[in-house]
């Protein structure tokens, strides 16, 4: 948890977007959730997403080489002494112990928070100065890490040419601090920064947020649209007759255009259900279960279970129902089953008892048996299984 002088409130209020914050021991009682070697293995596995990125000098010139994995285990036998990193992401999908670092940053919306990058650096190692679209709160874990602040960054800002790093041209430091275990610094959107391991057991954890563009907005809802629309609602000329010049669109026009694309996006109900598909999409999804097949239904009743971490939930109340939204699926949830599914959306561990309760309701136990078999809902081993 947060240490107990941190004012979520005040937080939001003075900080939260606005300017960077640091928060000495900013978790009480912290100890570092995973080992480097556990992060290496886990860069060597298919299907996770990782990165290494080495800084050297050619020839006067700064050269960053990134390398995608998996990796094979000699790679990290045969990088040098310092100056690269490790990044691996999501981590939190397939480490409880690491899931349980987003439990203290939860007075912020679940839907907002995407995932925690972990990373290793040697010495010296980095990803070099760069600025992010989102907020992301850095908590070290291990080792030290020196961090650098610079200006507010944005389109404009001149980069160094590079494939796929976002790498400044011009970076001026205005703030510097070096990172402990357990300290944790916080980063608005657009605010340049530079981090460098300070040490050789450098290990940091990125929560990150999302923050959809404007573009992606507009581009996913188009799409979303044009998967429900047929071809019976079209242009009508407006009345008032037509100009004298052949050749004009008349102002008339233009608002009847306007008016068939707002139809649309005037509709709250729609707009609601696609932006909960939209927050709640995972760029990893969890798999389907095979070890349930066959399970009867309602076996569930009874025993704790646990959201998995790779899952993605948040709810929207449209009255007289509810909408709960798992992965991007949309589940309409009846007047009855409200205060259910609401508890899914705020509990990530449920208990046994709570079970019984869902298993009293039909339509909801149903429910629970598709997310059960499709692994957005797992099962506590039999020794953790508690009232």
């Amino acid at each position: 948890m947060l240490q107990r002088n941190f004012d979520a409130a005040a937080f939001l209020r003075d900080d939260w977007q606005q300017r960077p914050r640091l928060i000495r021991q900013g978790l009480l009682n912290f100890r570092n959730p995973l080992e480097p070697d556990e992060l290496a293995g886990l860069a060597c596995e298919e299907g996770i997403d990782s990165r290494i990125v080495q800084r050297y000098d050619r020839q006067g010139a700064e050269c960053w080489p990134l390398e995608h994995g998996p990796f094979p285990e000699a790679r990290f036998g045969q990088l040098p002494a310092r100056d690269w990193t490790l990044l691996v992401q999501a981590v939190n999908h397939g480490n409880d112990a690491v899931a349980a670092l987003l439990e203290p940053f939860r007075f912020l919306p679940d839907w907002r928070i995407d995932d925690i990058m972990v990373s290793y650096a040697a010495t010296g190692g980095s990803v070099g100065p760069h600025f992010d679209y989102y907020d992301v709160f850095l908590v070290q874990g291990l080792g030290r890490r020196r961090w650098q602040i610079g200006a507010r960054c944005d389109d404009s800002s001149p980069l160094l040419p590079h494939p796929e790093l976002r790498l400044l041209r011009d970076f001026e430091a205005t703030d510097e601090w070096l990172l402990e275990p357990g300290d944790i610094l916080y980063l608005p959107p657009g605010v340049s920064h530079w981090g460098i391991g300070a040490s050789d057991d450098c290990m940091t954890y990125s929560i990150g947020f999302r923050a959809p563009s404007q573009a992606d907005l507009i581009g996913d809802w188009c799409d979303d649209q044009l998967a429900q629309l047929g071809d019976d609602r079209r242009y009508r000329d407006p009345p008032g007759g037509i100009d004298a010049n052949p050749g004009v669109i008349r102002p008339e026009v233009i608002a009847e255009v306007r008016r068939l694309l707002l139809e649309r996006l005037d509709d709250p109900a729609a707009l609601g259900a696609w932006f909960g598909s939209l927050a709640t999409r995972s760029r990893y999804p969890a798999g389907d279960d095979d070890t349930l097949d066959g399970m009867q239904p309602g076996a569930w009743a009874g025993q704790a279970l646990f959201r998995n971490p790779a899952s993605r939930y948040a709810c929207l109340p449209e009255p007289p129902r509810l909408l709960l939204f798992v992965d991007g699926e949309c589940h309409p949830v009846a007047a009855d089953d409200q205060r259910l599914a609401l508890a899914l959306c705020r509990d990530t561990h449920i208990a046994a008892a709570t079970t019984r309760q869902w298993a009293a309701s039909p339509g909801f136990a149903a429910l629970v048996d598709s997310l059960l078999q499709r692994g957005k809902l797992l099962f506590y081993d039999d020794a953790t299984s508690t009232d």
